[in-house]
């Protein structure tokens, strides 16, 4: 697991690499893609830029999905709730900007989005870490999480959620 879990950091490392590579054919609505070059990252980029409305906090496009594994680019210009993965542990790298990232604690407000996922208005109680351009934070499942404050905006992060095996 553990190779497996970096295999998948070092390949979304290398799809968001300074290489300048055309962008791949567009993809079908329910086709599974499996590779993306900067430019299909940079797109989306551009496009979440286009399409946040004001007052939207963030918005999050999928980028590749290799099940039960999916990558999404999310794009932040303002703190968003907080949340907890109770099944999924997941994997930031960030693509652009710096912010302040807690983790751990007790999630403020805690409420039930889904079977899976809990959000809150924040983290009491956690870790601060300040993260930047090139960095990586693993949050485990069942860990509050909650990116606090910026330092510039936008916050472009590759998100990956890793499901972790029932106990």
């Amino acid at each position: 697991m553990r190779r497996m879990l970096f295999g998948l950091a070092f390949a979304a490392t290398v799809a968001v690499g300074h290489a300048q590579q055309p962008a791949a054919p567009a993809a079908s609505a329910q086709a599974l893609r499996s590779f993306a070059a900067s430019a299909d990252v940079a797109a989306l980029v551009a496009k979440a830029k286009a399409d946040i409305k004001p007052g939207q906090a963030l918005l999050s496009q999928p980028l590749l999905q290799l099940a039960p594994y999916s990558v999404n680019v999310e794009y932040r210009v303002a703190v968003a709730n907080a949340a907890v993965h109770d099944h999924e542990a997941e994997l930031f790298y960030v693509i652009e900007g710096s912010a302040t990232m807690v983790t751990g604690g007790q999630l403020t407000n805690p409420m039930r989005t889904n079977a899976e996922n809990l959000t809150g208005t924040g983290v009491t109680g956690g870790t601060a870490q300040h993260v930047a351009k090139g960095d990586f934070v693993l949050v485990p499942n069942g860990t509050p999480h909650w990116f606090s404050a910026f330092d510039t905006t936008p916050l472009v992060l590759m998100a990956l959620h890793l499901p972790t095996p029932a106990r």
